[in-house]
């Protein structure tokens, strides 16, 4: 519609407001420009094709209303169809005739040229003047009328007096429009004492198809507006025009003169306080630093680079309260990952159970830090115990609590917060928390971490079910999970890209390690792997074939996003596994219960608790460490910058290692092949102890002899010619490498017989003897025999045996000592690559 305002027209702005004209200058001219915006006007007009903003227009041609519906038809237009024409497809009623008749047109000016009134109707399309002139005093045919030498343009009775609307006054004998008019006959029946004044201040416009109007704004709320509305568009935050409209209407209706001000109740729309409390936040930021924020009592975070907000309000002491923001302001700059707001905020958790404990137990509230003695440390920890056994805390919070206070009180201590001037001045050195002051945890067992095996076949079984439920992208997830051992949140933001080639022309997948900030990582994987990856780049990109694919992710989300350039949240990938997991069938495990005092293996149900995204990590660790690879590679595999944090994740608990010992060294040889039978009680002390200190690793078993042992192995007294020394013992888990010692033995002989260009002494003093290859080679077939008078079950429990004390032996690292890598179980036997 074309709006002609008069000359006399003055925006509402306020040249001294600072902070509107800050929020006017950091509006883009081009995203004004896209938007139609001119400053008298103060309309919006809202693309049909933008991304965030527009909405499909209406199929039936030339009706100017947007649709959205599914149909592709507007509401008039829709509601016409489904009442006389539904024996017709919405595309054929859009292009027929009754379509064409019925379509709104809506209010535009009289067709004589210049002339600014209001046209009467569609059908009429003059102004009520032109239209008496045309009916009345010339009774002549549009066609002629609109060339008649009387017709001329006439002049404008000016805008409708309402503050908002931009529509014509038909008349000189109403104040308003057409549309207004009549809203005020029907208020005024209702109304006895009505305040017009207000109503025209506060009143709606008429609505148009894709357009918001600003006008009866104030300049900083239209500013405020326009910004927030620039700023979502930048986080890929859809807001079309009907979602914003009411708002500004109830801008107009309540007379705010900031956004801020609106208040709202708790039957308010959730998207009237979505866009409230956008507009606020994104204002605010124009203003934002470290330096202003950190005097505040609730921190924005991204005035520090981070996301998710501070909260210091629970700190009630203004000593303590002082000493955690300086702590913050101090701690901020060395978090990384994406959880740093998180993470700060469990620490200033900590404090605020103490500040509580404080004003609880102290007379004086602990208003005076140098009041304070070791006795308010140990009241805060009988605090956290009555609040555990009252269960309003866990065990785990009661640990962190008192572990967090403790690293935080040393920093601020470290920080120099006591000396004079200084928030913590006089604070006594007793008041500290140590670490007999925080409780124990259970001992961590490596069960809930890594998944069984039986427990990932049921698992893979079951993600056509996944698939089935909650869509294909989800099964993806889940199986790159599984191949690839990434945490959730890299396997969630991997770019569209991440599959390479290395020289060999194997894959390789790319990704960034976020929690360690370390970019740019890259980790083989199997062909199965690669082609999941590929066809799921197939289906991002015949999806947002027009976004360019260094901008693609390859996991995009569809929320608050139209074009894959954001990805989806672990936290929705958590959801939708949590749902798939406990909709399984009950899943069955062996475990050692015990029976009358015996350990009998029984069938019992996995919790399903224990199996979330971050469990295939530790699944994928324990599954390469009893594959026998060893632990600084696996280190690699896992991007652990210490081998002490992959130990962690494929540990073998003492009771499980101890049962495998005692199964395993039940087959134990000394060096002439014998086996060696002792009583479990003291064979089980015996090894444990020789575990801890007396004993060290050699090549294919163990030994005993004391200064070896205090050398750490390398200090042999017979140069490591271990089937002749009679501390050496070997077991039925050292099987692989007696068999790959043994073919060394004969490759190094034929070496060293074809070797011409040797003196005779050396390669004498080289050549392995034929004692020591008869010695491998009775020890291997005595091993195996004995293993072959096992039963099924028997070498089925000896092997798993094996598996765990083999586990264990990789937990370190043995320089120069041969392996054996045992192949990978197969968990989905039935997949192709």
């Amino acid at each position: 519609m074309t709006i002609s305002l008069p000359t006399t027209f003055a925006p509402e702005t306020d040249q001294s407001d600072p902070i509107a004209a800050e929020l006017w200058a950091a509006v883009d001219p081009d995203f004004l420009a896209l938007l139609g915006w001119e400053p008298q006007i103060r309309l919006l007009y809202f693309p049909h094709d933008h991304l965030y903003l527009g909405v499909k227009a209406c199929i039936v041609p030339g009706c100017y209303r947007a649709s959205t519906y599914a149909c592709g038809l507007c509401s008039g237009c829709r509601s016409r169809w489904k009442r006389q024409w539904q024996d017709l497809s919405p595309g054929e009623f859009a292009v027929s005739p009754a379509a064409q008749a019925g379509r709104y047109l809506g209010i535009e000016h009289c067709v004589i040229t210049d002339c600014p009134r209001p046209w009467k109707g569609a059908r009429v399309r003059l102004c009520a003047a032109h239209h008496y002139q045309r009916t009345i005093t010339l009774k002549l045919p549009m066609e002629e009328f609109l060339l008649h030498p009387d017709v001329r343009a006439l002049e404008s009775y000016g805008l409708c007096q309402i503050a908002a609307c931009v529509r014509q006054r038909p008349g000189k004998t109403s104040p308003y429009c057409e549309a207004h008019k009549a809203r005020l006959r029907h208020l005024r029946r209702r109304v006895r004492d009505l305040d017009e004044d207000h109503w025209r201040r506060t009143e709606t416009p008429i609505d148009e198809a894709n357009e918001v109007n600003l006008r009866g704004l104030p300049d900083r709320v239209v500013a405020e507006v326009l910004y927030g509305l620039q700023e979502r568009i930048r986080d890929c935050v859809r807001t079309p025009y009907y979602k914003l409209r009411p708002f500004c209407d109830l801008l107009r209706r309540r007379q705010v003169s900031t956004v801020e001000e609106l208040e709202l109740t708790e039957h308010s729309s959730g998207m009237h306080r979505q866009l409230r409390d956008a507009f606020v936040r994104y204002a605010n930021r124009r203003s934002l630093s470290p330096e202003t924020e950190r005097h505040k009592d609730l921190w924005d975070l991204q005035a520090f680079g981070h996301t998710k907000w501070l909260r210091f309000t629970g700190i009630t002491q203004s000593w303590l309260r002082q000493a955690a923001k300086m702590w913050a302001w101090d701690d901020l700059p060395r978090r990384r990952g994406d959880n740093v707001g998180d993470t700060v905020q469990s620490r200033l958790n900590s404090l605020d159970k103490l500040s509580e404990s404080l004003r609880r137990q102290r007379q004086d509230h602990g208003a005076h830090p140098a009041a304070l003695t070791r006795g308010d440390i140990v009241a805060f920890g009988n605090r956290l115990a009555f609040l555990e056994q009252r269960g309003d805390i866990t065990l785990r919070s009661r640990h962190d609590h008192c572990m967090y206070l403790r690293q935080v009180l040393i920093r601020m201590r470290a920080m120099g917060l006591t000396r004079p001037g200084q928030p913590l001045h006089g604070l006594p050195d007793d008041f500290a928390m140590g670490l007999e002051d925080v409780p124990a945890l259970p001992d961590d067992d490596e069960a809930g971490h890594d998944l069984p095996p039986e427990v990932m076949e049921v698992l893979c079984a079951h993600l056509p079910q996944l698939e089935q439920e909650h869509g294909r992208e989800s099964r993806i997830i889940v199986e790159l999970l599984i191949d690839t051992g990434r945490r959730p949140v890299e396997i969630c933001k991997l770019p569209w890209d991440c599959l390479q080639r290395d020289g060999d022309g194997k894959p390789v997948l790319a990704y960034d390690n976020y929690k360690s900030h370390r970019y740019g990582r890259r980790l083989p994987i199997p062909e199965a792997t690669a082609g999941l990856v590929t066809e799921q780049q197939e289906r991002v990109r015949a999806r947002y074939p027009d976004t360019p694919l260094h901008r693609l992710k390859l996991l995009p989300t569809t929320y608050r996003c139209v074009d894959g350039t954001r990805s989806i949240s672990p936290t929705w990938v958590s959801g939708k596994h949590r749902i798939w997991v406990d909709s399984l069938p009950d899943i069955h495990v062996v475990a050692k219960v015990a029976v009358e005092g015996q350990l009998v293996a029984k069938m019992l149900p996995f919790d399903k608790t224990k199996i979330f995204p971050y469990a295939y990590r530790h699944t994928y660790a324990q599954r390469h460490a009893d594959a026998g690879v060893p632990v600084d590679v696996l280190q690699q595999l896992m991007d652990h910058e210490q081998l002490v944090t992959t130990q962690q994740y494929y540990r073998v608990g003492e009771e499980r290692r101890r049962e495998a010992v005692e199964r395993v060294t039940q087959m134990q040889f000394d060096r002439h092949g014998n086996r060696v039978w002792r009583q479990v009680k003291a064979l089980l002390d015996t090894e444990h102890l020789r575990r801890a200190v007396g004993e060290v690793a050699v090549p294919y078993g163990v030994c005993s002899e004391p200064s070896n042992v205090a050398a750490n192995g390398q200090d042999c007294p017979v140069r490591f010619r271990c089937v002749g020394c009679a501390h050496f013992r070997t077991d039925v888990s050292y099987l692989p490498d007696l068999e790959i010692y043994l073919g060394d033995l004969l490759r190094n002989r034929e070496r060293l017989l074809a070797t011409v260009d040797a003196d005779e002494w050396a390669k004498a003093e080289a050549l392995p003897s034929d004692e020591e290859i008869r010695r491998v080679r009775r020890l291997i077939r005595r091993v195996k025999n004995s293993v072959d008078e096992l039963t099924d079950e028997e070498r089925a429990e000896i092997d798993h045996a094996i598996a765990l004390v083999r586990r264990a032996r990789n937990s370190v690292v043995h320089l120069g000592l041969p392996r054996i890598r045992q192949p990978l179980p197969d968990i989905r036997p039935n997949r192709t690559a």
